[in-house]
């Protein structure tokens, strides 16, 4: 009997980032701020779930699919993860669990049609690139309002199969039919940053994304992203950004309401 859309759907997490600027993935770094082990990035943790969504609905969730993801628990290297899914009032309520705890959560919709990308992204300027050096993060780098771009960059064949290869995703889908998987996309909200300021150890910690269209390997991917938030809460500095991607600069794809933790507690005490 083939497996239930509903789940369980379970691999082994890899952690992405070792290697990363962002040493919050590094063990002894991560340790350090009271973690057992290098973080599994946070866009990683949310690509594990869209398997579900993708399995239960097919190509349309990346069309028009919606999803609302929280961060919980941290996910480390080898661990083994479960995802499952309960179907609640037009959607699926997904878990994603590890060592016997809910690590994150995620709401995912199938609306009928897809809603028009939002109009302030056209009308707003076109953000500068980003710099060649970039300035330390703080509240006067990431002041709301303030509109963030990301070095463009296509995505090949072999590039989409290799990460497929390191979310583990065995849905053929992707490779059938050409398309860039979501996980991808969500990497993008973490890209506004890191490529717009310097940032120690920091952390995501949840997202909504709204998809308008598929995203093609081979196709050009940018973002026009808007800091819509900087505050503090409970010694942690955080940031909010809403951010809209395109594919080859016109097409709008998906839009990403992202949240992070730029600036630990941890780090502000040292």
């Amino acid at each position: 009997m083939p497996p239930s859309p509903l789940g369980p759907y379970e691999i082994e997490a890899f952690n992405t980032a070792k290697n990363s600027e962002n040493r919050i993935h590094d063990d002894a770094v991560a340790r350090r701020f009271g973690f057992h082990g290098g973080l599994v990035p946070g866009v990683e943790v949310y690509a594990y779930m869209t398997h579900l969504p993708v399995r239960h609905w097919g190509r349309a969730w990346l069309e028009r699919g919606i999803a609302e993801c929280r961060l919980l628990k941290p996910v480390y290297d080898r661990d083994r993860v479960s995802v499952t899914a309960d179907q609640r009032e037009g959607g699926l309520e997904l878990r994603l669990e590890a060592r016997g705890e809910v690590c994150a959560t995620c709401r995912a919709e199938l609306p009928p049609a897809a809603n028009a990308p939002p109009a302030a992204f056209a009308s707003a300027p076109q953000p500068s690139p980003p710099p060649t050096v970039r300035p330390p993060a703080d509240q006067g780098t990431l002041p709301v309002g303030r509109w963030l771009a990301i070095h463009p960059f296509r995505v090949s064949r072999e590039e989409a199969a290799q990460y497929r290869r390191d979310i583990r995703e065995s849905f053929p889908l992707y490779a059938e039919q050409g398309l860039v998987h979501p996980g991808t996309l969500l990497h993008i909200g973490n890209w506004a940053l890191r490529q717009n300021v310097v940032l120690g150890p920091w952390m995501h910690v949840g997202s909504r994304i709204e998809h308008f269209a598929v995203a093609r390997i081979g196709d050009e991917l940018s973002a026009r992203a808007l800091i819509t938030g900087n505050w503090e809460h409970k010694g942690h500095a955080f940031v909010s950004l809403d951010v809209l991607v395109y594919a080859n600069s016109a097409s709008p794809v998906a839009r990403i309401a992202h949240t992070a933790i730029y600036r630990p507690r941890q780090l502000a005490a040292a």
